[in-house]
């Protein structure tokens, strides 16, 4: 499980950052990718990565501001064109009025996707997808226009199974392991009956990931945030410019900071930046946040980050 941010900049794309899109990959635990928001030239960001757009099968949208969506059609259109691959369908997610404009873009430049495209709009708070490996969730943010921060969380892996103690009581390896493994009862050949729940180990924690759209300071990104094992929230502004950020409808970066100590997660990474801020001025923006809350990192364009198990946990 890894985020790559693909833009890190707010409102109109700079000579360092592209607007805002980031992408969670998930190619050891479903095979797919999941892009959150997708700024004007997010496919040309997507050339400069390993990244192929037909992993991508969902996009989260968090509001319909240009910097955050206007990167979709274009996006969508390409993908069609990657030959060779299978025809996986895509499912967009997001505020009430993202469909009328995918649908108008594509209407309008006569664009045939070669795959099933579906959308999911959201009108409420709660579940927004679940299955077997994750559950997501929305809550409302608070923008100048309807936006929402997502939650993702992992559901707990199956303990490993115990080959030692397998081996220490004479169970032949072979299908039987497997059987054991999959929580099975199995029956030996010398007559003895094992439940495999018995020779697993303690499940492995799932990871959760809260990511959030343009906001000022809500109740609910704590809601959002708890425990997370990272948080990505954004920092428009700086600590000096907090009237800005609340005129604007975004956050400073000692507002994220604090939420992510209130909430108690473990890593912050922080984006949505600025262009005002560049060199020494960057540079402070991170060590204003880290005064607060240490473990945090301002991102740029192209980072990545590889969230680990949590009996795994590293500081980066």
């Amino acid at each position: 499980m890894e985020i790559e941010f693909l833009g890190t900049g707010a409102g109109s794309p700079s000579k360092f950052r592209n607007v805002s899109s980031l992408v969670l990959k998930l190619l050891d635990e479903n095979n797919s990718v999941w892009m959150f928001d997708c700024g004007e030239g997010t496919q040309h960001q997507i050339l400069r990565t390993n990244i192929r757009p037909r992993k991508v099968d969902k996009v989260f949208i968090t509001h319909l501001h240009g910097d955050h969506l206007f990167g979709l059609p274009g996006f969508l259109s390409s993908r069609s064109f990657q030959s060779g691959e299978e025809n996986r369908a895509l499912t967009v997610y997001g505020p009430k009025g993202v469909a009328d404009f995918v649908k108008a873009s594509l209407k309008a430049s006569q664009t045939k996707l070669s795959y099933p495209l579906h959308f999911v709009e959201l009108t409420k708070e709660g579940l927004v997808f679940e299955d077997n490996k994750f559950k997501v969730t929305c809550r409302f943010l608070d923008h100048k226009i309807q936006c929402f921060g997502y939650r993702i969380e992992e559901k707990d892996h199956q303990g490993e199974l115990l080959i030692a103690k397998l081996r220490q009581e004479q169970v032949p390896e072979g299908p039987l392991y497997g059987q054991l493994k999959a929580g099975k009862q199995v029956t030996l050949p010398d007559g003895r009956v094992l439940d495999g729940k018995d020779y697993l180990g303690a499940p492995q924690p799932g990871r959760t990931i809260a990511i959030l759209g343009d906001t000022r300071q809500t109740p609910s990104i704590l809601d959002l945030a708890k425990n997370a094992d990272v948080l990505v929230h954004e920092c428009t502004f700086g600590k000096k410019d907090a009237r800005l950020a609340r005129n604007y409808y975004h956050s400073t970066c000692i507002q994220a900071a604090k939420v992510a100590q209130k909430a108690q997660v473990k890593k912050l990474l922080l984006n949505h930046i600025s262009a005002r801020y560049i060199g020494p001025s960057l540079h402070q923006l991170e060590k204003d946040a880290r005064a607060v809350f240490d473990n945090c990192r301002i991102v740029k364009d192209f980072d990545t980050y590889e969230i680990p198990f949590k009996k795994g946990d590293s500081n980066d």
